[in-house]
């Protein structure tokens, strides 16, 4: 009897205490982002999602990833069922600046915090934008291409611009930076013609113009760099291998092998992969109640064959992600 009220006395003191204490309190559930990006299709934003996925996944949180196939309205709809789902936080690569404004405008009517990774808006109201320093490494790779057709004794020849569209922030500063190296070597710009659909053929077509257009024509500069095998096949159908430069900005895994063999003159390397640790990491300082810097700029990587073999390790993690590990390699 003793032994039953000693059990029956533990029992209600355990339930005292629970009273007292409280019940155990349910895990909080992670955080849930989700990555709006202009076009999976291209490189480029194939290893930025990579270096998001990879840090919100070290993080704890939860990551989405929409495509909008370079569709304005798309990336809309998919702007829309993000906020409708109530996420804790967007990370937003547009596919122009004016559809950015849009994005931000309806995620600060739903009280979602945004961070902005690569091409830039007009306006809203956003925690962070992360870039690269668009106008420098413009800058740095059109010295290299002036150094170059100097020493070739090619300062009367004309350099074609194949750009992304400059209604984005960022190809405005690429094509401002670029050309102010031209300037500092009083070497004259052809014809520019602005990507739409970003295809091969648009970019053979491109090239194949400003070529036949320009027989003066030394050098092609194109503002990407997925569709550069587009551009050496025009240059080659023209039989001017070795009369016309190419250059680009961004990097392939093959333009390790390409800048070495010099078939590439150099490229201006953005490092995606850092950029989308970097916008999660930014969002994560939100979160803990820190105030980010409104303006991140990476620096761009300007490569060449004298310089690559000294900057792979760097340019394997960050611009192709493909050494990317928990050992901060930055």
């Amino acid at each position: 009897m003793k032994t039953m009220k000693h059990c029956v006395f533990i029992l209600f003191l355990c339930m005292g205490s629970a009273l007292l204490w409280g019940a155990p309190s349910a895990p909080t559930p992670p955080k849930r982002l989700v990555y709006l990006v202009s076009d999976l299709r291209i490189p480029f934003w194939t290893i930025m999602s990579r270096g998001i996925e990879a840090k919100a996944h070290a993080l704890g949180y939860e990551i989405q990833t929409y495509s909008a196939d370079n569709s304005s309205k798309r990336e809309l709809e998919h702007a829309a069922s993000a906020i409708r789902q109530r996420v804790d936080g967007i990370i937003v690569s547009p596919t122009n600046s004016s559809a950015c404004v849009t994005i931000l405008k309806m995620a600060a009517q739903a009280g979602i915090p945004v961070v902005i990774s690569d091409i830039g808006t007009e306006g809203g109201t956003y925690l962070s934008y992360i870039s690269s320093n668009n106008r420098d490494g413009a800058y740095a790779i059109g010295r290299i291409l002036a150094s170059t057709m100097a020493e070739k004794g090619w300062r009367e020849g004309r350099v074609g611009i194949i750009a992304i569209p400059q209604k984005r922030v960022n190809g405005q500063e690429r094509t401002a930076g670029f050309m102010e190296a031209m300037k500092s070597y009083d070497i004259k710009g052809a014809d520019i013609r602005q990507q739409v659909d970003f295809s091969y053929r648009e970019t053979y077509e491109f090239a194949r113009e400003l070529i036949a257009k320009h027989a003066d024509l030394r050098a092609l500069w194109l503002q990407g760099s997925d569709r550069y095998q587009a551009a050496l096949d025009a240059i080659n159908d023209a039989n001017k291998s070795t009369q016309i430069l190419l250059v680009c900005f961004d990097a392939e895994p093959e333009f390790v092998r390409l800048i070495s063999e010099g078939v590439l003159v150099a490229a201006a390397m953005q490092q995606p992969y850092l950029m989308g640790e970097t916008a999660v990491e930014t969002m994560q300082r939100h979160w803990r109640g820190e105030v980010p810097m409104r303006e991140q700029k990476l620096p761009v990587l300007a490569v060449s064959t004298e310089t690559i073999a000294s900057q792979l390790p760097i340019i394997r993690r960050n611009v192709l992600g493909l050494e990317a590990s928990s050992e901060d390699t930055r």
